[in-house]
């Protein structure tokens, strides 16, 4: 984010700079009050440079550590462009010995120049300000975001997690069910063969008393009553 940023201010710089150093050129070539003038609007645009290079070096502070030596060659560049500028409109000044002070009849129209210059400024700075911290806010809120993002993230891996033991908790179970099954169904039939058994047992019980008895009666009947 920080890298984007610089590259924004960067396009500024750029179109700054381009407008500055066509203005020793034209100093040169001019006298008394345009001279001036391009003077002051050197001064100017000058100030909006450093302005928007002081900002660039708050993002270099803060940009990833892969994208710092590209934006510091990058910054290094600009203030030797600058300080050869700044040589070289002292140079255009000096040329004819002219001052940057007004004479006193253009007081009043240059005054006016200058509110006006210093009111675009302004609001340009204004701009520049109000940009930087929507830039801000939004990284804020897209940390906010991330961290969100990270935080559900978490939860959903626990919540997996959990689901995964309770699956095992119930696959166990399951396990244990089936087993209860098969020995519940081993124990009916056991069950089953020992009423068999027993009925069988019952039967012949039953049957050994029935011959007993008729032997006994064989017996009584042949002892008492057959002559």
């Amino acid at each position: 984010m920080s890298s984007e940023e610089f590259e924004k201010l960067h396009e500024i710089y750029n179109s700054l700079f381009d407008e500055l150093k066509l203005i020793p050129d034209r100093a040169l070539k001019c006298n008394g009050e345009e001279k001036r003038r391009l003077l002051r609007t050197f001064d100017e645009r000058r100030g909006e440079a450093e302005e928007v290079l002081q900002g660039m070096e708050k993002e270099l502070h803060a940009a990833p550590s892969t994208f710092r030596n590209t934006m510091s060659t990058k910054l290094r560049l600009y203030r030797r462009d600058m300080g050869k500028l700044q040589r070289d409109m002292k140079s255009s000044e000096s040329a004819h010995g002219t001052s940057a002070r007004p004479i006193d009849g253009g007081h009043q129209g240059i005054y006016s120049s200058q509110n006006q210059q210093s009111t675009y400024l302004q609001s340009q700075r204004a701009l520049l300000l109000q940009g930087h911290e929507s830039l801000n806010s939004a990284t804020q809120s897209l940390e906010r975001s991330q961290r969100i993002a990270a935080e559900t993230d978490q939860v959903a891996a626990d919540t997996i997690e959990e689901l995964g033991e309770q699956r095992e908790q119930l696959d166990r179970t399951r396990n244990r069910l089936a087993n209860t099954g098969e020995n519940l169904s081993r124990s009916r039939k056991i069950l089953r063969a020992m009423s068999r058994r027993l009925m069988t047992n019952k039967l012949l019980l039953s049957i050994i008393i029935l011959m007993e008895l008729a032997i006994l009666g064989a017996v009584i009947y042949l002892k008492f009553f057959r002559k």
